[in-house]
């Protein structure tokens, strides 16, 4: 029962650490700026395409992440450090946005561009990536695949725990992505913006965090001082 209860425990904690990272809000937001000539049917169809490339994304990150890592000659305190300031930037940008006139631009285009079209791909650019399944959720993916295989957590548990978080985080994005329009009319625009700054402080704490804890073990590896 307690190995049980420590599988919950490692899932709930992936799930606290990566959705502020995903912030499906935001997708949700782009879902609808980009999606006005698409029908119900069609929408639906990239909400669930969306949620199967970020969960793809998610376990190519967490399996071959550490592959890629010892292939270039990047260290765990590099990474940690280089996730945690990318983490910090994104937390900075959701706290302080700035203003959307280009952005506004760049959709209306967008949506102009794809009325030419009949059924548009936004599944996999922008809204898996980088929307929901962004650099800063690779890195930290990637740095925590290391922490979990070295903590003291059953061997069962780090091979079940992973899955199970990756295919919540889709889920999630699915029935988030399905109910867009409900959630627009039901927070507005103003408790999205709130909501989001609140997942930014987040970030910002907790790409601080990842860049202690890389300077702690760069300090950890230096010989003693004679």
């Amino acid at each position: 029962m307690s190995e049980v209860r420590l599988l919950f425990e490692a899932i709930g904690l992936g799930l606290v650490v990566l959705l502020p990272l995903a912030n499906p809000l935001t997708t949700v937001a782009l879902l609808l700026g980009l999606s006005g000539k698409m029908t119900t049917q069609e929408r639906n169809q990239q909400s669930l395409m969306a949620s199967v490339y970020v969960f793809i994304i998610m376990m190519v990150a967490y399996y071959a992440g550490q592959l890629v890592m010892n292939t270039f000659g990047i260290s765990i305190p590099g990474l940690r450090i280089a996730g945690g300031l990318i983490v910090t930037f994104i937390g900075f940008r959701m706290l302080f946005p700035q203003p959307h006139v280009e952005e506004r631009v760049l959709i209306e285009n967008k949506t102009e561009e794809m009325r030419k079209q009949e059924s548009p791909n936004i599944a996999f650019v922008p809204l898996a990536m980088p929307s929901t399944a962004g650099p800063g959720t690779i890195a930290m993916i990637i740095s925590s695949a290391s922490t979990v295989r070295d903590s003291d957590y059953p061997h069962w548990v780090i091979t079940v725990a992973p899955v199970i978080i990756f295919f919540l985080v889709g889920l999630i994005l699915w029935i988030t992505l399905r109910s867009s329009g409900a959630i627009m009319r039901l927070v507005g625009k103003s408790g999205i913006e709130a909501i989001s700054r609140l997942m930014g402080f987040l970030l910002v704490c907790m790409g601080v965090q990842f860049v202690i804890n890389g300077i702690l073990e760069i300090i950890k590896t230096l010989p003693p001082a004679a």
